[in-house]
């Protein structure tokens, strides 16, 4: 359990100050009294020592050694202070080692120096100052309860958008390139001119779905007259189930998603695959993005709960998990949370919340408290398991396993009060073989003949492991036919075991401090840290409790789990809420606390002036290359200011008046002339004024990323299997690479059929990327990804030379071109260019083509055009 001490000591940590004692630490006796002792000498150790288990969160053995009055009535064995004695005082007679346990139990002890200061102190009255006291009260106040500084609304990002009219120009009607026309004539630039078709129409397809287009479908484009051919193509290929996986994979960069927990052991989370397929079925189905929004932060407290919107709380979860030996390292809840405090803010807010953990925002008017509130919001969230059933059938499941789990236990019990005696003995021979003298002292001590430190030291090394073999071994005859028994039956009864069920990885709301023992949690390396609360609870709601309570939460000084201020409400970023919105939504079945609901309405609300403006953002970028707002994730005074602020305003009101439609979003801006211009434009002014093209005088070409890159090449070999959703592949890795892992799973599969499935299926491992997409720039999915870096580096030429994977493509590709062309070069070489450039070869580009096929093979021409620049880039 994270350990409190007490608010001033915490403000103490706050100002690098040592506060005086709070008022109702004095006496009336001390304030003649400078104190200067206590203040400079005792409180320290109080601090460092004491409070830990004699504070605000513990008081063991019922003693508080906040103030003065406590210490002097004591705990369970009488006063702890005798002010004017310090050899009948209880505090100083354990810290000098007078009488047993001497204490502290943990930490350090004290010096001589530090022990006579504690007997001249007790001696000279027990004397508690509180000068300064209303000072640090006033301080941590001001700390929990700041408000937003005068003008923190005025920054643009802050402000509700606001109706923008497209200014009115000649000869142009969509009201985007209004707006950029404007923009561009201001600087002088002038516009590209529109792309030729096939351009457009390879452009369009990779955007939206990732995959090339046929020649076929290059050619039906090119050659349709009608006026809307455009908006056809665009309506076909949104209706593709193949637009979900390329711009669901957008999403999951800011989902943080990934196949297993992450960090040293990395385990395999095997059924997170389920929310990878919800996102992707959201895009398809065009979810609206504010109902998105909500399942994802609240599936299971909405009124129209189902296993769909169970799922969707994947997202809170998707993050890097240590899942080992967790109770012993209780701070990890709060790095959870950051978590996902951190991806809320940056992936649905684009505002950088978890800066002010530690403090007020250092660049923009986000409170600390703002922080902790949103942080009561989700604190009541755990990570559970469900099965994918009726609720009827679910709860029979539950059931009959929980019957099963008790009998299995009772027999596993029965075993080891067989082995126990055993065991003990084996291990005694291990503290002896292993351990130096003060352990083996330590252990083979009676138990109450042990110090308190000898009773934690024997604790922790009663965690020594003796292998079951060995305990085998060390049974008697009778004993190891008993055990042997018990095993039959054991074997017999896990046979009766029901078959998992299809299962889901959701969030729902709990009491974190009940977790279940997990991975490694059944090794006892730290009592302290697994001692449960007080008050009786469960790890999930247990029908009878009564509505759901929200586990407590505070606002933690510096961050530090350990220094708890003021216990928090749920709430929002303040300079971004606008009249006052609901911070609970009780929910009927009292379940769940509702504080998830509301945080997720707040964020897709019409009235948070952000959300809308960061995903029109997101889709302008993966369109053009580059956001409107180019710090996709930073919409705060250090990203970058936003290029045209009229018309993010403007195409964000658009997206909420037309229900939050992601396809819709894309049909208006693809649409403009702004997404059919070319990128091989040449303009003088352009070059010298807008370098960057910031104000989109011409389409930016961009590489495809990693994923693409992959689906690409197999769409040109005609490898490729499109089948949607499901459980993941495993590509082949190097087995030299694959060693060089301890942990985690990859189900190496030699290169072939069953794994030339859409990159989006391919197992998402942290501690181990696939190595071709780390080549190009797949990003770390440990935190949550905006842009995507795009780097040049040799190993990306190198890898499509020499990978294994791209030679067996262009094998395949070359085998695709004589049984699909005519049977001649020139015929073969025309389909290789339609098929991987959408366009038919220049007179220049056959010649060479016709000479590298004589001299070489069609495998060198295949080969070749999957390594061009302009097969791996969109233009």
């Amino acid at each position: 359990m994270a350990r409190l001490i007490n608010r001033a000591v915490l403000l103490a940590l706050v100002t690098g100050f040592m506060f005086c004692a709070t008022g109702a630490w004095a006496q009336s006796a001390s304030e003649s009294q400078p104190a200067r002792t206590f203040t400079a000498k005792i409180r320290p150790l109080l601090e460092r020592s004491c409070w830990n288990c004699h504070g605000a969160a513990a008081q063991t053995s019922e003693l508080d050694l906040r103030t003065r009055e406590d210490a002097l009535k004591g705990g369970t064995r009488g006063p702890a202070i005798v002010p004017g004695r310090a050899e009948d005082s209880r505090f100083y007679r354990y810290v000098a080692g007078l009488d047993e346990p001497v204490m502290p139990m943990e930490g350090d002890p004290l010096t001589a120096a530090e022990i006579a200061d504690v007997r001249d102190w007790i001696n000279d009255g027990a004397h508690w100052d509180r000068a300064g006291a209303t000072g640090a009260d006033d301080a941590l106040a001001a700390l929990e309860t700041s408000d937003l500084p005068p003008g923190a609304r005025d920054y643009w990002a802050f402000q509700l958008p606001t109706e923008r009219v497209p200014p009115e120009i000649s000869g142009l009607e969509h009201p985007i390139d209004r707006f950029l026309e404007r923009a561009r004539r201001e600087r002088g630039l002038s516009a590209a001119p529109e792309a030729d078709r096939a351009t457009l129409v390879r452009r369009v397809t990779l955007d939206l779905i990732g995959l090339l287009p046929t020649p076929e479908e290059t050619a039906a484009f090119v050659d349709d007259p009608t006026p809307d051919a455009w908006e056809r193509l665009i309506e076909r290929l949104l209706a593709s189930p193949h637009y979900g996986e390329r711009w669901g994979r957008h999403w999951l960069d800011v989902a943080r998603y990934a196949d297993s927990s992450g960090y040293e052991q990395d385990y395999d989370r095997p059924n997170a695959w389920r929310y990878r397929d919800y996102v992707i079925d959201a895009f398809n189905n065009d979810k609206a993005f504010d109902r998105f929004i909500v399942e994802q932060i609240a599936g299971d407290e909405l009124d129209d709960v189902s296993h769909e919107t169970r799922i969707a709380t994947g997202f809170l979860r998707a993050g890097p998990r240590v899942l080992f030996r967790e109770k012993d390292n209780p701070e990890r809840r709060h790095e959870y949370l950051d978590d996902v405090i951190a991806t809320l803010g940056r992936g649905v807010l684009g505002l950088t919340v978890h800066c002010a953990r530690c403090h007020d925002h250092k660049f923009d008017p986000i409170l600390q408290r703002d922080y902790y509130r949103m942080q009561a919001s989700i604190f009541g969230y755990v990570e559970t398991e469900v099965p994918l059933l009726s609720d009827e059938d679910a709860e029979e499941y539950r059931l009959k396993k929980a019957a099963l789990e008790q009998r299995v236990n009772a027999i596993r019990d029965q075993i080891a009060a067989i082995e126990a005696p055993y065991r003990e003995r084996l291990q005694a021979v291990q503290i002896r073989e292993k351990f130096p003298e003060n352990v083996q002292l330590a252990f083979f001590k009676s138990e109450d003949q042990r110090s308190a430190g000898e009773a934690l030291l024997v604790t922790q090394v009663q965690s020594v492991v003796v292998p079951p073999e060995l305990v085998d071994r060390a049974l008697t005859a009778v004993d190891k036919a008993q055990v042997s028994l018990l095993n039959e039956k054991l074997a017999a009864l896990l046979e009766q075991r029901a078959e998992q069920p299809p299962m889901a990885e959701i969030v729902t709301d709990g009491d974190y401090r009940f977790t279940p023992d997990g991975q490694g949690d059944d090794v006892i390396a730290c009592p302290a840290c697994r001692v449960p609360p007080d008050e009786p609870g469960s790890f999930l709601y247990q029908e009878g409790q009564g509505r759901y309570q929200v586990p407590p939460s505070y606002l933690l000084i510096r961050g530090d789990p350990g220094s708890p201020g003021s216990r928090m409400a749920p709430g929002f970023v303040t300079v971004a809420t606008y009249g006052n919105p609901e911070t609970e939504i009780p929910r009927p079945d009292g379940r769940t606390s509702g504080r998830r609901l509301a945080l997720a309405q707040w964020l897709a609300s019409a009235e948070n002036p952000l959300t809308a403006r960061v995903m029109v953002n997101r889709i302008w970028h993966h369109h053009f290359g580059r956001g409107i707002v180019a710090s996709l994730d930073n919409f705060g005074s250090v990203g970058d200011p936003p290029t045209h602020a009229e018309l993010l305003d403007w195409l964000a009101l658009r997206f909420i008046d037309e229900g939050w439609s992601v396809k819709q979003m894309h049909h208006l801006i693809l649409t403009s002339r702004a997404y059919q211009m070319a990128s091989a434009h040449d303009d003088e002014t352009g070059r010298a004024e807008d370098p960057e093209n910031y104000y989109l005088w011409r389409f930016r070409p961009r590489r495809l990323e990693a994923e693409i890159v992959r689906d690409a090449i197999m769409s040109a070999s005609g490898g490729i299997d499109l089948s949607v959703g499901g459980q993941p592949v495993f590509p082949y890795v190097p087995e030299e690479i694959l060693a060089s892992q301890a942990h985690g799973k990859w189900n190496n599969t030699e290169d072939g059929p069953s794994v030339w499935r859409r990159s989006v299926y391919v197992y998402r491992r942290r501690s181990l990327g696939l190595p071709f997409f780390d080549t190009f720039d797949l990003p770390d999915p440990n935190a949550t990804a905006a842009a995507r870096n795009v780097s040049t580096v040799p190993t990306q030429a190198l890898t499509l030379l020499n990978n294994p994977f791209v030679l067996g493509q262009a094998q395949l590709f070359a085998d695709r071109l004589e049984r699909e062309a005519p049977a001649t070069n020139e015929g073969r070489i025309d389909l290789a260019y339609r098929i991987a450039l959408s366009r038919p070869p220049t007179e220049t580009e056959a010649e060479i083509a016709k000479e590298l096929v004589r001299s070489g093979s069609l495998i060198d021409l295949a080969h070749v055009m999957l390594n061009l620049n302009e097969f791996l880039y969109l233009r």
